[in-house]
């Protein structure tokens, strides 16, 4: 038996059936844990900040090309 990381509760995972690197959510608490081992079945907390990290830094990528795209452009237009 496998206790969630972040509330303690038990989670009833079968080493058998899982599979690493694997997501299950924790039915107490809702949190997204991830499979990193699995004999014995050993679950991390996937952090929330982690997460939103993750979407900031796609949303300044996006930025980033559009900021690249409209330099582009007033250069073309300024060498007409």
């Amino acid at each position: 038996m496998v206790h969630c990381p972040k509330c303690a509760v038990e989670i009833d995972l079968d080493e058998d059936e899982v599979e690493e690197g694997e997501i299950v959510t924790c039915a107490e608490c809702d949190a997204e844990l991830e499979i990193v081992q699995t004999h014995p079945v050993h679950l991390n907390l996937i952090s929330e900040d982690d997460e939103e990290e993750e979407d900031e830094e796609e949303g300044e990528d996006a930025d980033d090309d559009a900021d690249v795209d409209v330099e582009d452009e007033e250069e073309e237009e300024g060498a007409v």
